[in-house]
């Protein structure tokens, strides 16, 4: 009995938990559309969101209430729920992902001598924590999982050149992803075990690379697909990676990875000239997508792993907008991106989806004690 006992309480929350990492592809698949909420604050008139996790979103905004300058935001789901981030002594912030309990940034001002520094923050201006490494001049900070942080810097310890950074929560904990006989690097996102990101190993140009770690420079992985000239790679989740890739005849794809170069999925819908993607939970794809026929403006563009499946964002603004781009996707389908009107105003935007992800959850649950009875 008690065995028994023990594995129900291992299998039902295993079940919760699966049910929840496949609320987000199973959206499509039952007819889910989106609710397009705008978190630009009053007083702001420039805003764009870059990071969400469940009820977070993180990002930039400026206007009269800033003094015109962008500081880092930090919302619940609405505009007026915002917070800034700005640390007193900085002059600009900008926070570029979160996990739900930490935001990570860069942000600028007399405090730090003038220089630009990657950020932690864990909800509040006061929170935050320099993550900016001894010999380093200055860094940015891209993404976090909430125990490790990614970006790049550059300074003596890097004789000037960029390369891709690993922090642990704080400035000392700091690891040089940039692999041997690379020039330059950069790291955008982590999944907590490994990192994604680029390198280029000309110091006068040339293609980058995407590439893939696990927690050291040595452990790199080239993703750099057969048929395209150069790639980054922007987002990971679980076992998937996405970013884009290039060539002189083509232009840019976006492209879904599972670990290696030959794993490419080419994400570039029919009809659009381009495309990128930015973010994944690790079921979907968000980004942007140029189309020329329609208009020559970029438009938000969620996927389900493959070109064919992809989703125009755009058609869930309010009218007035002519551009839009989706950043990033959480486990849960929440995304979040910007939108520019016709005078090029930009308004951070979160993508909710509709059932909303906490509604199907529980629509499944019911489903399953209802057959358990």
């Amino acid at each position: 009995m008690r065995e028994k006992t023990h594995l129900k309480s291992v299998i039902i929350p295993a079940f919760l938990a699966a049910m929840v990492l496949s609320v987000a592809a199973s959206n499509q698949a039952l007819g889910v559309t989106y609710k397009a909420i705008d978190l630009t604050p009053s007083g702001f008139t420039d805003a764009v969101a870059a990071g969400s996790s469940g009820t977070q979103q993180v990002g930039k905004g400026s206007g009269s209430a800033t003094g015109g300058h962008a500081h880092a935001l930090l919302w619940n789901g609405t505009a007026a729920s915002y917070i800034d981030l700005n640390p007193g002594g900085f002059v600009w912030s900008v926070a570029q992902g979160t996990n739900g309990t930490q935001q990570v940034g860069s942000g600028w001002g007399s405090t730090i001598g003038h220089w630009c520094h990657a950020l932690l923050w864990s909800g509040t201006a006061a929170s935050f924590v320099d993550l900016n490494p001894s010999g380093f001049d200055e860094s940015e900070a891209w993404g976090t999982n909430g125990t490790q942080q990614v970006g790049c810097g550059w300074g003596s310890a890097t004789s000037g050149a960029e390369h891709a950074l690993l922090w642990s929560g704080n400035a000392a904990s700091c690891v040089d992803l940039n692999p041997s006989g690379f020039y330059v690097s950069a790291a955008w996102g982590t999944s907590g075990t490994q990192q994604v990101g680029s390198g280029n190993i000309s110091p006068s140009g040339g293609n980058d690379h995407a590439l893939l770690w696990s927690g050291s420079a040595a452990s790199y992985i080239d993703l750099n697909p057969s048929g395209f000239d150069g790639s980054e790679a922007y987002g990971i989740s679980g076992n998937q990676q996405v970013g884009s890739g290039y060539n002189s005849g083509g232009g840019i794809h976006a492209l879904l990875w599972s670990g290696t170069a030959a794993s490419c999925v080419d994400l570039n819908p029919g009809g659009f000239d381009e495309s990128e993607a930015l973010g994944t939970n690790g079921t979907q794809q968000v980004g942007e997508g140029y189309r020329s026929a329609a208009g020559g403006q970029d438009h938000a563009l969620l996927w389900s792993g493959s070109a064919d499946s992809f989703i125009d964002l755009h058609q869930f603004l309010p009218t007035g907008f002519v551009e839009s781009v989706a950043w990033t996707v959480d486990s849960y389908g929440n995304i979040a991106g910007y939108a520019a009107d016709s005078s090029g105003n930009s308004h951070a935007f979160l993508w909710q989806p509709i059932p909303e992800p906490a509604t199907l959850f529980l629509l499944g649950l019911g489903s399953l004690l209802l057959r358990k009875r």
